[in-house]
């Protein structure tokens, strides 16, 4: 990590009874500080620098926090490792975007040193989260089936889609946030982000060319310095336009060959069409972006981040993202690229941001997945979804299980037991 907890966000989402698709969401934000040696890397440092990060802050007031097995009697302290126990006794689901690193990072940071092996770790975990884990980066390829699966893509994407459900009057997805007294307003930024969708020039004045990188994964290697925008409205409304190009072509297709050929052969063909496309966009693996294709090991890199953790930098939540108030339109302009000298720099991630969407989009996937069922039982709250991480350039997720042939950590069952009072 390139400046390990430097800060790390949350948004636990209520379900209020009264709708079943109406959520109560609050997000937070926490400054957080290593008490061990690392090492920063300067690349990182500087994009921290450059996105508003408040390194003397993070030095005089940041949550001291170490990695490994607990030091003393920390169960009876302020911790972060005392708060992270509380959510592991919340029994909740635990929902997280591209994850696998994250929960890496949690449970060496905040719970106990990484065990030896991978099967110890998924054991741990399922035990650690009854509720299921639910990897939104997974959803978003795998559920949803968008052309690109980067967090503030899927986001706005949910956010577009509920859009128009919400006109059309249908079942929609309601976020409601909590009203704070004059007293605490001097712990909260304020944020742009209403469920009606940004009014985004389409076609408008503006003819600087999408970035065919960021557009595909949420990443560009020049950063600030590309000539090309990285505004995701923009990007979003080229691929619903391709998509609908597509769509037509293969309606006009299909009724030209109804039209031109037998119906035996026609059957034929429609079957082989089929079989097609399920091999491009089946269960093999999610839609891809054509025009940005590359061969699988050149992508793999160039989703390699200065962090070295496998993730695009604008994906890279909970130690990447600084915390920036934004509480006028002109900063508001400026975060999200509507400067009219520079294109969009996808400047909306923070780290509550980050967790705020990511639960939107899960929050959008349940509804859309749940359809007309009033199962309210006590299975898994999304069973597509349940208990699988999204793993980079695979067809098949990490499954979150104990296995016949694993057994759980010392240092986890010692925790466990702490954490419910037993031995």
């Amino acid at each position: 990590s390139p400046c390990p907890g430097a800060a790390g966000g949350f948004a636990p989402y209520a379900l209020p009874l009264q709708s079943q698709d109406t959520y109560l969401c609050q997000i937070y934000n926490l400054t957080l500080l290593c008490t061990e040696d690392y090492i920063v890397e300067p690349q990182s440092v500087q994009f921290l620098v450059q996105h508003g990060f408040d390194f003397n802050k993070q030095y005089s007031q940041g949550i001291p926090y170490h990695k490994g097995n607990d030091k003393g009697n920390e169960n009876q302290s302020q911790s972060v490792r005392t708060f992270f126990l509380e959510l592991i006794r919340a029994k909740k689901p635990l929902v997280l975007h591209n994850g696998l690193i994250d929960l890496v990072f949690l449970y060496q940071c905040f719970y106990a040193h990484l065990p030896d092996s991978l099967g110890t770790f998924t054991a741990d975990l399922s035990e650690m989260f009854p509720a299921g884990i639910y990897d939104t980066k997974y959803a978003s390829e795998f559920e949803t089936r968008f052309v690109a699966s980067y967090l503030e893509y899927a986001y706005k994407k949910c956010k577009r889609e509920n859009c128009k459900l919400k006109d059309s009057s249908s079942e929609h997805l309601t976020i409601e946030f909590c009203n704070y007294s004059a007293g605490m307003s001097r712990y909260i930024d304020y944020r742009h982000c209403s469920l009606e969708e940004e009014s985004h020039n389409v076609g408008g004045a503006s003819k600087v060319p999408v970035c065919e990188k960021f557009s595909a994964y949420g990443w560009c290697p020049k950063g600030v310095k590309c000539p090309h925008s990285h505004n995701i409205d923009l990007i979003i409304d080229e691929d619903d336009k391709l998509c609908e190009e597509k769509r037509k072509k293969r309606k006009h297709r299909w009724k030209r060959r109804k039209h031109t050929e037998e119906p035996a052969k026609v059957s034929r063909q429609e079957s082989s069409g089929k079989e097609v496309k399920l091999a491009q966009n089946g269960e093999e693996g999610p839609p891809q972006k054509q025009s940005c294709y590359e061969p699988a090991a050149a992508v793999e890199l160039a989703e390699m981040t200065p962090t070295g953790d496998g993730r695009p930098l604008e994906e890279n939540s909970m130690d990447m993202e600084p915390e920036v108030s934004s509480d006028t339109s002109a900063q508001q302009d400026k975060d999200l690229g509507r400067s009219p000298c520079l294109p969009s720099q996808g400047g909306i991630h923070r780290a509550g941001f980050d967790a705020f969407m990511t639960g939107y989009i899960m929050a959008y996937v349940r509804m859309l997945k749940k359809g007309n069922s009033t199962d309210n039982g006590s299975g898994p709250w999304l069973p597509d979804c349940h208990n699988k991480l999204y793993l980079s350039g695979k067809s098949m997720p990490l499954q979150i299980v104990k296995s016949l042939f694993s057994k759980s950590s010392k240092a986890h069952s010692q925790k466990m037991k702490l954490a419910w009072g037993s031995g």
